[in-house]
This record gives C-alpha cells, sequence and structure tokens, in this order.
C-alpha cells in the first residue's frame, strides 16, 4: 500500500483530501522533530544511538530507504527527551500517539532523504531549511494515479 493510502486509513477512510492535509500536518511534525533534535545531525544521531544505524544511513544515501517501526521510533525519540513533541502533534491534530508515531515512522525517513540529498548530513542545523519540507509533502500527499 502506498503511503497515501496507509495515510488516508490513519484519517479515517482514505479520503485523498482528508490524507493530504493529514500527510502535510505529519511532515511538519516531522520537521519539528528534526528542529527539536538539533537538526538533521542531532536527529540522525539519536535515532543512531538507538539501533537504526542502517536505516539511517539509507535515508541519508542515495539508495532506497529503508523502513522503521513505529515502536523503534517511539522508544528512540522517548529515550531522546522528544515524545512532547509526538504528544503535542497528537493532541493537535486530534489523533492518538500511536497514529501519529505510525504516520511519522512512514514519512521520517523521507523527510531526512529529501533534507539530504547530496547523501551528506549537514554539520550544522541551524542553516537547516525546513520550508523545503513543504515541497515534500506536496510530493507524497498530493493528487495522483499510483494506486499500489
Amino acid at each position: 500500500m502506498s503511503i497515501l493510502g496507509n495515510l488516508g486509513s490513519l484519517f479515517g477512510g482514505g479520503n485523498q483530501t482528508d490524507a493530504a492535509a493529514g500527510g502535510a500536518s505529519l511532515v511538519s511534525v516531522a520537521g519539528q522533530l528534526i528542529q527539536q533534535a538539533g537538526g538533521i545531525q542531532g536527529l540522525t544521531n539519536l535515532l543512531q544511538q538507538h539501533g537504526m544505524s542502517d536505516a539511517v544511513q539509507s535515508w541519508v544515501g542515495n539508495g532506497a530507504n529503508q523502513a522503521i517501526s513505529s515502536g523503534q521510533l517511539g522508544q528512540a525519540l522517548q529515550n531522546g527527551g522528544l515524545n512532547s513533541v509526538v504528544a503535542e502533534a497528537a493532541s493537535k491534530l486530534g489523533m492518538s500517539q500511536d497514529q501519529v508515531m505510525n504516520g511519522l515512522a512512514q514519512v521520517l525517513p523521507h523527510a531526512v532523504d529529501h533534507l539530504t540529498p547530496n547523501g551528506q548530513v549537514p554539520s550544522n542545523g541551524s542553516g537547516l531549511d525546513l520550508s523545503s519540507l513543504a515541497g515534500l509533502a506536496g510530493k507524497l500527499f498530493g493528487p495522483h494515479t499510483d494506486t499500489a
């Protein structure tokens, strides 16, 4: 199932408009996580410390992105002190924290991949332009004919 289809079911019913709006919100939450973690470098370091090195390297590199489970992500974020970002997002979106974590586990690999187009993690998080994630939301959740 595509990310759009998965998020459509997350937002109740698979309506493409709901999925696009929810997907854009999840991309925004991913941006907040990246920011709170100290940029791409901070987030990748955190996830690598919690056993996700291979997956994180696949996101940064130029190949296919490896998946992570929402459980792995949740544990890393909680241990890294970032669970409050997820709790706040769940409250704002009217979703459970599990639903937000499931969505983030799908969106975060694409966000990191999108923000590291040359296969390199930027060394300074302060120079990160998170506004470029808006384009990612459109690519992932915008209207298209892919039903896979």
